[in-house]
């Protein structure tokens, strides 16, 4: 998806920028010559996953936009509120807000220690929150507001707890936030939207848990970014809570030929529905 250079000169606060999908969102900004505050934990080289806060600034500022690297762990309400003001201070103002950072452990309950559940309860649902309502006293100045949670439809069928049910129970409250506060602030103008992937994404986090063979089965980051720039591109007047999948959005925004977001796109066919998906629809084949 070609960029339309509707986010110059926006700000956007993502956290967990430092890689993977973050990243991926914040370099496509970038191309348009937006701000991007990356507020992510990683300062210093991970021993087993590559890019660090300083690093992605580069990347960003390579590609175009302005960065602001910012040691955030989202479950610190005053590293939160410093990042928040630093922004503010640096570039005026937020007008956009990308909820990315989130823990996963697909364990059954009785392999679940608490230390893992309540990791994902106060990162995944609470720091969600926590990030959200920091910004919102900003967002509520901006144009054209956009909160993006990267969190999956509330799906109750039972399958998708019974598995992992700490960590449904994590990010469907992440999903909760997009369901109360699109409906909260929807006559303020403010757009708050889920967004999540049809099929597996592939990124170093992710093969560090289930191995490079995942890749096979997976789509790039590359889809995810290209889903949101075109959601943040909407009026936030006309587009709030909803729970949207990355090739719905791509094929309503006309992009037609979506082989090139796969990994191996001779391997298509072999595409995996990603957690919380009953089925994989007509699109993901495309």
């Amino acid at each position: 998806m070609k960029n339309s250079g509707k986010l110059k000169g926006k700000t956007l606060f993502i956290t967990g920028a430092s890689r993977g999908i973050g990243k991926a969102i914040a370099l496509k900004a970038a191309a348009d010559g937006a701000n991007i505050v990356i507020a992510a934990k990683t300062a210093e080289p991970h021993p087993k996953l590559p890019g660090t806060i300083y690093t992605a600034a580069k990347e960003i500022e390579r590609a175009g936009g302005q960065a602001l690297p910012c040691i955030v762990d989202v479950r610190d309400e005053r590293q939160v509120q410093q990042a928040v003001e630093a922004a503010v201070t640096k570039f005026g103002g937020i007008d956009i807000v990308v909820n990315n950072a989130s823990a996963i452990s697909l364990t059954g309950t009785l392999d679940t220690d608490m230390k893992r559940y309540d990791l994902m309860q106060n990162i995944n649902a609470r720091g969600t929150f926590l990030v959200s309502k920091t910004c919102l006293p900003y967002l509520l100045r901006s144009q054209n507001p956009h909160i993006l949670n990267l969190a999956p439809p509330l799906n109750l069928n039972a399958r998708w707890f019974a598995n992992h049910t700490a960590y449904t129970i994590a990010k469907y409250g992440m999903s909760m936030c997009v369901l109360g506060m699109a409906e909260e602030f929807r006559g303020q103008g403010v757009a708050v939207n889920a967004l999540w992937p049809r099929t597996t994404i592939h990124t170093a986090a992710v093969e560090m848990l289930r191995g490079s063979e995942g890749a096979l089965y997976s789509r790039k980051p590359e889809i995810m970014a290209d889903a949101a720039y075109a959601i943040f591109c909407r009026d936030s007047r006309d587009y709030t809570g909803n729970f949207f999948l990355d090739d719905e959005v791509l094929l309503d925004a006309g992009v037609k030929d979506l082989s090139k977001y796969a990994c191996y796109p001779e391997n298509i066919h072999l595409l995996a529905t990603d957690v919380f998906l009953d089925d994989t629809g007509p699109v993901a084949k495309l």
